[in-house]
């Protein structure tokens, strides 16, 4: 005889649900199908008078690198607004998102990044408990060292954009998404 409520617990296998066509965690109960989906990162390239906001990070991955604010969506909160939180979270910045400026898609990390072109409310800017510092710094003038080729390609896609009214959302490189590690 069982206890009951060790029954009760939740036990997960990979198989091929019906009507499915992949490989997924399966409850062995219940059939709950439990989808692992990429998670979605947010951000910013934010200016004030053509100069960005960075972040140097104080949290691993990639602690004293430089970045852009940018971090998980929460539920419940649409992308701009995951933008202008992760900018006040990691710099206190208050800011306004423009339009998307980029959407790249990493597979091989699991995530969707969507990076805003933003427009700083006010110079005032001080490290949030994710940064060890922050800065505004011209384009001619950025660190050496940055955290993410995500941020690479934000920056410089900005300044192919800066201009432009309208445009598409730019991309991850190509050559990146064909490597197995994305080029990390």
């Amino acid at each position: 005889m069982s206890s009951g409520r060790h029954d009760l617990a939740p036990s997960f296998r990979r198989r091929i649900p019906p009507g499915d066509d992949r490989e997924r965690r399966v409850c062995d109960h219940c059939g709950f199908v439990d989808y692992e989906n990429p998670r979605i990162i947010v951000g910013s390239v934010s200016i004030w008078e053509d100069k960005v906001l960075l972040c140097r990070r104080a949290i691993e991955p990639r602690r004293g690198h430089w970045t852009l604010p940018a971090g998980y969506m929460e539920l419940g909160e649409s992308p701009e607004a995951g933008a202008r939180r992760e900018a006040w979270e990691e710099a206190r910045a208050m800011l306004e998102t423009e339009c998307l400026l980029g959407v790249y898609g990493l597979p091989h990390l699991g995530q969707v990044q969507l990076i805003y072109r933003a427009r700083l409310l006010e110079p005032t800017i001080a490290p949030g408990p994710e940064s060890e510092e922050v800065g505004l710094f011209g384009f001619d003038e950025l660190p050496e060292v940055l955290a993410f080729p995500s941020v690479h390609w934000a920056l410089e896609h900005y300044q192919e954009t800066r201009e432009l009214e309208e445009f598409a959302p730019r991309t991850a490189p190509a050559e990146i998404l064909e490597h197995p590690l994305g080029g990390l």
